[in-house]
Order: structure tokens, then C-alpha cells, then sequence
């Protein structure tokens, strides 16, 4: 057997430094406990209650992830108590039940889509270390949402 020599093409990768992580479990929880709310409404609050309570002990990337959790949940709720005015609004001007219906599960449909989308930017940029770009944004953090991989 002839003994070949290779040439070395290993490469020295330098490691980025570890970045800090505190409250991560607690951001990844609420994300959680959010998308728990699919089934049992109740876990949202509780979700909103830990971010408001743990966002001034975590590390400035991951708190940008609890503001857009709690961002998440007030604006759901805004848009809750609005769209529940309306329905009850059309209930007394005596519009037809259809409509109320619709608009009820057009909205409902809507807020479990927006809360999933932005349930699953969060966690995603939360796995991969990242801050939320935009958390103030009405829609996905900043994010490019897209299908593509």
C-alpha cells in the first residue's frame, strides 16, 4: 500500500465569544405558554404576567423578545375588545347573524395566524441567539417572513 499524503484542509474556525443568555428560558416559556393559549385561553395571561415580571433580569437581546411577547398579547387583546364592540354593535342595530358570525371567525382566524407567525419568528430568532429586530412592529419583528428555506 502506498501511503498518500493529504494535504490538511481543516480550517480554524475562532468561536464567537458565548453570548449572555439570561432569561432566555424565560422568553422561550412565554412563547410557549402563548401558543398554549390555542387551546386554553388562560395561558396567555399567564405568559404576559412572566415577561412584564422577568424583563428587567434578562440580557438586552432577549428583553427585546419579551417587549414584543408583551406587545403580542396587548395588541391581541386591543383587537379582541374592539372586534367584540362591533359584534355587539351590529347585535343591536339588528344586522343579520351571519355577518356577526363572519366577522367573529374572520377576526378569530386572523389573530391565531398573526399570533403563530410571530410566536414562531420569536422562537426561531430565540434558538439562533438573535434579538427581535423591530419589537414595537404591529406584524413579525422586522423579520422577512418568507416560505422559502
Amino acid at each position: 500500500m502506498s501511503s498518500a499524503s493529504f494535504p490538511d484542509t481543516r480550517t480554524t474556525v475562532e468561536q464567537a465569544p458565548v453570548a449572555d443568555t439570561r432569561g432566555k428560558g424565560v422568553a422561550a416559556t412565554v412563547y410557549v405558554l402563548f401558543l398554549g393559549s390555542v387551546m386554553t385561553v388562560f395561558t396567555a395571561p399567564i405568559g404576559v404576567l412572566v415577561a412584564h415580571l422577568r424583563r428587567r433580569h434578562t440580557a438586552d437581546w432577549v428583553n427585546s423578545h419579551l417587549q414584543f411577547q408583551i406587545r403580542t398579547f396587548w395588541l391581541g387583546a386591543l383587537g379582541g375588545a374592539a372586534v367584540l364592540a362591533a359584534w355587539n354593535l351590529l347585535g343591536w342595530l339588528g344586522a343579520p347573524s351571519w355577518i356577526s358570525w363572519t366577522l367573529g371567525y374572520g377576526f378569530f382566524t386572523a389573530c391565531l395566524g398573526w399570533t403563530m407567525g410571530r410566536c414562531g419568528v420569536g422562537i426561531n430568532r430565540l434558538m439562533n441567539n438573535r434579538a427581535i429586530d423591530a419589537p414595537r412592529s404591529l406584524l413579525f419583528g422586522g423579520a422577512a417572513v418568507s416560505l422559502d428555506d
